[in-house]
């Protein structure tokens, strides 16, 4: 991989803007170094990958898509954050291991990709626990190609089904064009899910759908696309209710949660269709579920060379 030449001219996630982020930033509004705004245990990913000792969770800066209703927006559209060499970021890593964490979970990496594997090339062999590549889904094959051997659980989100409803609430008329080849590109990779003697999930893929307000529908078609596609004992599917209004929400209509008959009606195809997975309660849908951020590198990182 050369890394230099993937972020002077930047087509890691679909939209190829092609900019050089050694001079300006891309789409995703980041440069050529990467930025995080939080490094933290996390205790509320879907219980098979925080387990006990929680998520090590790594929240990058930025990204690909423009999600109106985005809850971590201080991070991906105003860019809240700070910058780690790739040395403090592999240090991040083994900190977090130091810590307990059950896995090193990546959220919204797509556009850091090339330093997050300089990183783990760096510390790979001495994690002993899985990364996890926690994404919009919005993401590109040749990119995706770039994490063998790297990733072994990958965490998508499915958006959206409807080419419309993604241009207005994400920016992405593409979205389900790149979402639904690279769901089949993350299976290549990982495999079918396989858990250790605890029952922690140590490869293979777990799709989420977060079931928006009054679009059922959509979601419903999603879900029918995703029965019809794999076979049930191919991935993992987490079905969400906890959207709160905020950031743009409200520009975009998106003015109260979602409705326990919204969620049951797209439960019930996911049943129906016999995926494994999880089902979320709806006390979830809150502000105070959503991690502090922070703008300065606010751990200490002893052993680190800059």
């Amino acid at each position: 991989m050369m890394k230099n030449e993937m972020y002077s001219r930047c087509t890691l996630c679909p939209r190829e803007c092609g900019a050089d982020r050694y001079i300006r930033k891309g789409f995703c509004g980041e440069g050529a170094i990467a930025r995080i705004a939080r490094a933290e245990l996390h205790f509320w990913e879907e219980p098979c990958l925080s387990g006990r000792g929680g998520s090590g969770a790594v929240f990058f800066s930025g990204c690909s898509l423009g999600c109106g209703f985005c809850q971590n927006y201080p991070i991906s559209a105003e860019h809240m954050g700070f910058e780690l060499t790739d040395r403090q970021l592999a240090d991040t890593f083994l900190r977090l291991v130091e810590m307990g964490a059950e896995n090193i979970d990546l959220v919204t990496p797509t556009h850091f990709v090339p330093s997050i594997i300089s990183a783990l090339d760096m510390v790979k062999s001495r994690l002993g626990i899985p990364v996890i590549y926690n994404c919009g889904g919005y993401e590109s094959g040749k990119t995706l190609d770039l994490l063998r051997g790297y990733v072994d659980i990958f965490l998508p989100d499915l958006k959206y089904r409807d080419s419309q409803l993604s241009l207005r609430l994400s920016k992405a008329e593409d979205y389900f064009e790149h979402c639904s080849s690279s769901l089949h590109k993350m299976l290549d990779i990982a495999g079918k899910p396989r858990y250790d003697a605890s029952g922690k999930l140590v490869s293979g893929v777990l799709a989420r759908h977060l079931v928006l307000p009054g679009c059922r529908k959509d979601s419903i078609e999603l879900m029918k696309w995703l029965r019809d596609s794999f076979a049930p004992d191919e991935l993992l599917v987490s079905l969400m209710c906890q959207f709160t209004p905020v950031y743009r929400s409200a520009e975009l209509g998106l003015t109260r949660r979602t409705t326990t008959f919204e969620y049951n009606s797209v439960l019930k195809i996911v049943e129906e269709a016999g995926f494994d997975g999880f089902i979320q309660e709806r006390e979830s849908a809150d502000s105070d579920y959503i991690p502090e951020f922070f703008d300065h590198l606010y751990f200490d990182l002893p052993n680190t060379q800059i």
